[in-house]
C-alpha cells in the first residue's frame, strides 16, 4: 500500500492539530475527510467561530464533518461509507469505541507528553507548572481508557527553564506534526511493533495525571515556594494564564493576570502576598522568598509590562492573595 492509497480520516480541532494535518495533506497522503467540533458561537455577536482545523480543511478542499453526538447513528454510517483503513486523532474529543475500533489499521493519537507521564487533557501545562526539564510527544494507539494505549513512537524535548508553556506547546507541535509522518509511513510498511505503557513504568511508578485546567487551578497561593509561583506563572502563560486578587488599602479587590516573571530572589521580610517593591517590576513575597512580577492583564484592560501597570497603578499599601 501507499500514501496515496491508505485512505485516512484526520480527527483534529485547535491550531495544535493544523501542523500535523498540514504536513500530511501537502505530503501527498489521502485524507479522506477530517472530523471536527461545530462551530461555536464568540464574541459579543456570538459570530459563529471555525475551529482551527475546519479553516485549513476548507481552504484546501477537504471534506469537513461536525458531528455533534459521535455515537450518531448517521454519523457513524458517513464514516464507514469513506471506508478510511486509518484515523488519526490530535486534539480531539474522546472518541466512543464503535468509532475508534472502525478501520482496520486501528487508530493513533498523538499525544504531548511522554505516555505514560500526563494522561489527561493539559499535559503541556502540568510539565512545565511541575517545573520538568524534559517533556515530548507520543503516537499511540487508542483503547477504551484515555491515553493508556500502546506506544508507536515518543520523542524528548528539553523544557528551558525561561520557558513557557506557549513556547513549549509550538515545539511540541513541529515535533508531533514530524513524528505523525513518521507513525504513518511505519504502519504502511508494516513496521509498527506497539509498546503496553506499563512496560515503561518501573516497579511502584504510577502514570502521572493532567487533569483539566480550571480557572481556580490558575489562582496562584503565594505561600507557596517562589520556585513553584515562578513555574505556576510559566505553566500557565500565556494561557489560560495565572492569576491574584489584588486587596486595596480601602477594602477593594481586582482580579490581576499574571503572564511573567523573573526568577525567584531570597527575601525574609514580610509575609506571603506582601507588596515588597513596586519600581519597575513588582516584588511580592512568597513562601520562602520573593518573585519579581513583570508582565500583568487587569481585568478589562490590555496586557503589558509592570511597568507600563505602575505608570497608571498605584499599589501603595496593596497586597496579593
Amino acid at each position: 500500500m501507499t500514501k496515496e492509497q491508505l485512505r485516512i480520516v484526520f480527527f483534529g480541532t485547535p491550531e495544535f492539530a493544523v501542523e500535523s494535518l498540514s504536513r500530511l495533506h501537502e505530503g501527498g497522503y489521502n485524507i479522506v475527510a477530517v472530523v471536527t467540533m461545530p462551530d461555536k458561537p464568540a464574541g459579543r455577536g456570538h459570530h459563529l467561530l471555525q475551529s482551527d482545523v475546519k479553516r485549513y480543511a476548507l481552504e484546501h478542499n477537504l471534506r469537513v464533518l461536525q458531528p455533534v453526538n459521535l455515537k450518531d447513528e448517521s454519523f457513524v454510517a458517513e464514516l464507514q461509507s469513506l471506508e478510511a483503513q486509518l484515523f488519526i486523532v490530535i486534539a480531539f474529543r474522546m472518541l466512543p469505541q464503535v468509532v475508534w475500533q472502525m478501520p482496520p489499521l486501528g487508530t493513533f493519537n498523538l499525544h504531548a507528553s511522554l505516555l505514560p507521564k500526563y494522561r489527561g487533557a493539559a499535559p503541556i501545562n502540568w510539565a512545565v507548572m511541575n517545573g520538568d526539564t524534559e517533556t515530548g510527544v507520543t503516537t499511540f494507539f487508542l483503547k477504551h481508557e484515555i491515553d493508556t494505549g500502546d506506544i508507536i513512537q515518543q520523542c524528548s524535548v528539553p523544557i528551558g527553564r525561561n520557558e513557557n508553556v506557549g513556547t513549549v506547546h509550538d515545539r511540541l507541535m513541529l515535533t508531533g506534526a514530524k513524528m505523525v509522518i513518521e507513525t504513518v509511513d511505519n504502519i504502511i510498511a508494516g513496521k509498527v511493533e506497539p509498546i503496553p505503557q506499563e512496560k515503561l513504568l518501573t516497579a511502584g511508578e504510577k502514570p502521572t495525571p493532567a487533569p483539566k485546567i480550571f480557572k481556580e487551578t490558575c489562582r496562584i497561593c503565594w505561600s507557596d515556594e517562589a520556585e513553584k509561583t515562578y513555574n505556576h506563572i510559566r505553566g500557565l502563560s500565556p494561557y489560560p494564564a495565572a492569576w491574584t486578587e489584588v486587596v486595596m488599602p480601602d477594602g477593594r479587590r481586582m482580579q490581576l493576570k499574571i503572564f511573567a516573571s523573573g526568577q525567584p530572589l531570597p527575601c525574609n521580610e514580610l509575609s506571603p502576598g506582601e507588596v515588597l517593591s513596586a519600581g519597575d517590576e513588582i516584588v511580592v513575597r512568597c513562601g520562602d522568598g520573593a518573585l519579581p512580577i513583570t508582565q500583568v492583564q487587569l481585568s478589562g484592560k490590555r496586557r503589558m509590562s509592570t511597568a507600563d501597570f505602575l505608570r497608571g497603578f498605584d499599589l501603595a499599601g496593596a497586597h496579593f492573595e
